[in-house]
């Protein structure tokens, strides 16, 4: 039997808005626009190492080890110096170039909308992300999610980042939900799926590569639909 809920939130990149399909999208525009290709042999080269020193980095903001201007820039700055290239004006030029259009980008996960339509006539539905404020209205609007959502519950706004309990918490007084009466939907163990841990709110854990590990999860599902069971 199907548990009763009033309140779904969800994670944003990831887990709805294809965060790697459209970033690497930018990436490879970025790659030829900034002629990348005289020092870079191939534009696959370039967006692996980005990702990785990305990830890298991202990990480190979420610990508030670097702030977000910190970020911006010195991902693609790392990145172009593993190939020797030391250009720091190059690297904040390609910086403002990805946060202008990736944000853009509109490919979302298979299923998205089609899920989205039946939830919110069952479910308030809300997002909560640690994405930056200012792209992360930029996506929803761009690709058609803004409709969907009540309340966006953004990291930046509320002053601590997933997996912290008063993300969380905020996400209850903005909204009216409580953690018994909601549900936590994100792609990230780590920030969604043991930050709604904390506060004792269901969870689903989206894991689309089906990649191996030992967490805990409530429900694991590899693609959206499989949330029809669930909801």
């Amino acid at each position: 039997m199907k548990k009763k809920y009033e309140h779904i939130f969800f994670d944003l990149d990831r887990t709805l808005w294809h965060f790697d399909e459209n970033s690497k999208k930018v990436l490879n525009d970025i790659f030829y626009s900034f002629k990348l290709d005289e020092f870079i042999s191939s534009s696959s080269d370039f967006i692996d190492k980005y990702q990785e020193i990305n990830e890298y980095l991202w990990g480190l903001y979420r610990e508030d080890k670097v702030n977000k201007e910190e970020l911006r820039w010195k991902r693609f700055d790392d990145t172009l110096k593993c190939f020797d290239v030391d250009n720091n004006e190059m690297a904040n030029q390609i910086g403002d170039y990805y946060v202008i259009h990736s944000p853009r980008q509109t490919l979302l996960f298979p299923h998205a909308i089609e899920l989205l339509n039946y939830l919110s006539d069952k479910y308030k539905l809300h997002i909560i992300t640690n994405g930056f404020e200012e792209v992360q209205y930029i996506k929803l609007t761009e690709s058609g999610l803004s409709p969907y959502f009540d309340v966006i519950i953004l990291s930046e706004k509320v002053g601590v980042k997933k997996p912290h309990p008063y993300i969380f918490k905020k996400a209850f007084a903005e909204t009216g939900a409580t953690a018994k009466n909601s549900i936590m939907i994100g792609d990230d163990w780590y920030a969604d799926i043991y930050g709604a841990q904390r506060v004792k709110m269901d969870n689903v854990y989206f894991n689309p590569n089906k990649v191996k590990h030992e967490n805990y999860v409530q429900h694991e599902i590899s693609c959206l639909s499989e949330l029809y069971e669930i909801l």
